[in-house]
């Protein structure tokens, strides 16, 4: 039977008893969390089950790109490690899925056949040393030559930096006059050929997800004519559908790790006794444990949506508030689920050999790198002023209410959205009013995820712990808050003087 042939859930079965064969019983994970990259014959062990065939066609003896397939790998890697899913999550919606949609077909069969029988890995190289949010303006240049395309600069923080046998290297053209070009191209470099290996300056020492390489690589390399991806219309909307795609993937990272941390909490709950009774036995025990219960539920939410609207076959260029909705979300809360288990297992939650605390400094810069996530939440408030402007609708809840992705869940939060919005805001309040958006967004998953079957007291139980957090967020909306920071403030502020 091959790969493509396998059930589904067979295949993700048996990948899930490697996972835990070669993390438990070959060797700890919570030891090898605390070293550099992953030793080489766990690596080849995982690989050895092609967990990477679910983004590959199946025309080229891969699982189809099968969205849904793709989350459920990510989600068994993230339940064991973060790291390890980051690392599938960065092949298959950062190379894979572009290769498969935009790259010229001639070039598509070697690099799926050696990512099938190689075990071959990919990355993408957008961020620079001066440009990190900033894409559009970076410096790396491409140049047509005779026999295909220069590029040349320098770009940091690639996942997988050393370690990945192909890139895909985000460069804007340069102009007969020196300078470089708006939009945006996407060349394919395979680092086992000739003029297209990629120079390692430095390797970062990064606090988390150590099993991954973090660095700063030069770019000097010339490619064949066919490795420029081809986008549908410009380079720009081509780098917002591949981001876009990305960012709609994150829940099936999250989706494993929150449920490893519901688990590990309910346990320790369940076993650590104190007095005559158990931890569940305190209220705010309960408190704590429903706010991870509401990230599960969420991202359970999120993954059933992705599986529906993130295949190669849309144009997600234009979903930005669904994009931005679900990566921001999801990655505050994957940190906040790993704090709570911290919290909740005491001092023994304060080891990095801990998953707990070693998921706090893991998770935390899910909600910085592909768009820090208070960027992404100005981003969603501004696209809804915008839509809302442009229907001149003043009334926040009256737009929800008839704006596709909020119009079942906005009733939940009538009595807190009933206000009106009259000019510009604030960048803080855009970040505010954003978050109020993206988790409005969430609980229209959560209800559509109901209808399809998902348990109602789960769902009951999301709603009302969304409703609290809407309702404080809301508080720091109407909160006029226009404190910045003082510079000079050494002067006259030694507290010794004082006492």
């Amino acid at each position: 039977m091959t790969l493509s042939q396998k059930p589904f859930p067979e295949f993700l079965k048996d990948f899930e008893k490697t996972l835990a064969h070669l993390f438990h019983d070959h060797a700890d994970i919570n030891k090898l969390s605390l070293v550099r990259g992953l030793p080489a014959d766990i690596l080849s062990g995982i690989m050895a089950k092609n967990p990477l065939s679910v983004a590959i066609p199946s025309d080229f003896g891969g699982r189809g790109s099968i969205v849904k397939e793709c989350l459920g790998i990510l989600s068994a890697a993230s339940y064991e490690s973060l790291s390890l899913s980051l690392t599938f999550g960065i092949n298959i919606a950062l190379f894979l899925e572009p290769v498969s949609k935009y790259a010229d077909e001639a070039v598509k069969k070697e690099i799926f056949d050696r990512f099938l029988k190689e075990a071959n890995m990919g990355g993408l190289m957008i961020t620079e040393p001066n440009y990190g949010s900033d894409a559009l303006n970076m410096k790396t240049a491409n140049r047509e030559t005779e026999n295909g395309y220069q590029i040349k600069g320098q770009k940091h923080w690639q996942g997988l930096t050393g370690m990945a046998d192909y890139w895909l290297i985000a460069s804007r053209k340069e102009l007969a006059n020196g300078e470089l070009a708006r939009d945006i191209d996407f060349f394919i470099c395979d680092i086992s050929k000739d003029k297209q290996k990629i120079v390692v300056e430095e390797l970062f020492d990064n606090p988390g997800l150590y099993l991954i390489p973090y660095g700063l690589n030069t770019v000097d390399i010339e490619v064949p004519k066919n490795y420029r991806l081809q986008p549908e219309s410009t380079g720009i909307k081509m780098m917002l559908d591949i981001l876009h795609r990305s960012r709609l993937q994150f829940p099936g990272m999250g989706m494993g790790f929150i449920k490893r941390m519901l688990d590990e909490a309910i346990k320790q709950c369940t076993n650590r006794i104190v007095g005559t009774s158990n931890l569940l036995a305190l209220d705010g025990v309960q408190f704590q444990l429903a706010r991870i219960q509401t990230a599960f539920t969420i991202a359970s939410a999120m993954c059933a949506k992705s599986s529906k609207i993130s295949g190669i076959a849309y144009d997600l260029a234009t979903e930005g508030i669904q994009a931005n909705t679900m990566k921001a979300v999801v990655t505050d809360l994957m940190q906040e689920s790993a704090q709570l288990l911290v919290q909740l297992s005491g001092a023994s939650g304060y080891k990095t050999t801990h998953i707990g605390g070693r998921g706090i400094m893991d998770s935390r810069p899910f909600q910085i790198f592909e768009g820090s996530n208070e960027m992404l939440y100005a981003q969603i408030a501004d696209m809804v002023l915008r839509m809302m402007k442009k229907q001149k609708q003043t009334s926040f809840f009256d737009f929800l209410k008839d704006f596709g992705l909020t119009a079942e869940s906005s009733t939940h939060f009538k009595k807190d959205l009933s206000f009106s919005i009259n000019g510009s805001l604030s960048q803080r309040k855009l970040v505010d009013l954003g978050k109020i958006i993206a988790r409005i967004v969430c609980v229209g998953y959560v209800i559509e995820l109901e209808q399809n079957g998902f348990r109602k007291d789960l769902v009951n139980n999301c709603i009302v712990m969304v409703q609290q957090e809407v309702a404080g967020l809301m508080s720091a909306f109407h909160f006029e808050n226009t404190v910045n920071v003082i510079e000079d403030y050494n002067s006259n502020s030694l507290w010794m003087d004082f006492a």
